[in-house]
């Protein structure tokens, strides 16, 4: 994970964490009390999974590019050296031929 992707995670933890406490701590009744921790727990959960699961996204996307960018490099060096294959026997046609 990046460092952003880190600190993104820990902001979410920590304000989860921060609204339980205030939840749990706040002049409400125990049932009013559940109901909300139970509620706000719900929301993190949600967003959680959707942070997940754009970080897999985005490495699956950063994966397929580099797939897509090794096979470019591997298809321009092929090039090069079938050129420079071409190039070396016409070299050697042409010193065969001076002999």
């Amino acid at each position: 994970m990046s460092k952003n992707s880190n600190s993104l995670l820990a902001f979410i933890v920590g304000a989860g964490i921060g609204t339980a406490l205030g939840v749990l701590f706040a002049p409400d009744s125990g049932s009013n009390t559940r109901d909300k921790l139970s509620y706000r727990l719900s929301k993190y959960k949600k967003e959680l999974e959707d942070l997940i699961e754009e970080l897999v996204e985005g490495k699956e996307l950063h994966l397929n590019e580099a797939k897509s960018e090794g096979k470019r490099v591997i298809n321009e060096a092929k090039s090069k050296a079938e050129n420079l294959l071409q190039d070396v026997n016409k070299l050697i046609d042409q010193i065969n031929k001076d002999n």
